[in-house]
């Protein structure tokens, strides 16, 4: 079988494949399916979906790196999507998509202080304009939530700026599992446990598989 015939049928599988790859925390096959998708980009340059989903797989394999708590390989992932993101915003600008994955890169890759303060900054700018650009967007309202979760408050972030944010996303689209979940995480560093575990108890009923939810679940307290 050619080349062309292995990548067409790869890029049939639906974008859940990654989901349900990031969700079971399966590096093997989230660095898989990163590569493959990396060598399709590469052969489209000027396709942006094609640079978008190089992207998308590279800030699910960053993702469960960082559950996982290797941040140097986080950060290489991260930096590997930030690329291919960045050309699927230049080739077509006005997708707010495109924005957000850009932002959550931007903020994946932002492991230490000194690429925070290189990241930090690009990343609240690409979320704003995801945000401008679909402001009825549950997962954007996630985005931006989550930058807020990690950016001290003295700096405009905080945890009552990420509660208020997935809130938002909730309100938007009460199913969005990720909005639960990071209601949770928000919820249990404000000390409110019992309600971080109701958050996450939501996300789980919602999306059984992920288990970064369940692992989070397990190390909050009952109260």
């Amino acid at each position: 079988m050619t080349w062309i015939l292995l990548m067409a049928g790869f890029l049939a599988a639906p974008p859940s494949a990654l989901e349900g790859a990031r969700d079971r925390q399966d590096r093997a096959a989230l660095e898989k399916m990163d590569n493959e998708y990396s060598a399709a980009a590469a052969k489209a340059p000027g396709d942006a979906d094609a640079q978008y989903r190089a992207a998308l797989a590279a800030s699910y394999t960053a993702e469960v790196l960082l559950e996982q708590r290797n941040k140097k390989e986080a950060q290489k992932a991260a930096e590997r999507g930030i690329k291919a993101a960045e050309k699927a915003v230049s080739l077509k600008p006005d997708t707010a998509e495109y924005y957000r994955l850009l932002g959550t890169l931007y903020g994946q890759a932002s492991t230490d202080l000194l690429s925070g303060l290189s990241y930090g900054p690009r990343a609240r700018d690409a979320i704003n304009k995801a945000v401008a650009k679909a402001p009825n967007s549950s997962s954007v309202y996630v985005a931006r939530g989550v930058g807020n979760y990690y950016l001290p408050a003295q700096l405009g972030g905080g945890v009552a700026q990420a509660v208020a944010d997935f809130r938002k996303a909730i309100e938007l689209d009460a199913k969005n599992s990720e909005a639960w979940l990071w209601l949770g995480l928000s919820l249990r560093k404000e000390n409110k446990d019992a309600e971080a575990r109701q958050a996450f108890t939501r996300s789980l009923a919602l999306n059984p598989n992920r288990v970064w939810v369940k692992q989070q679940l397990d190390k909050t307290p009952a109260q």
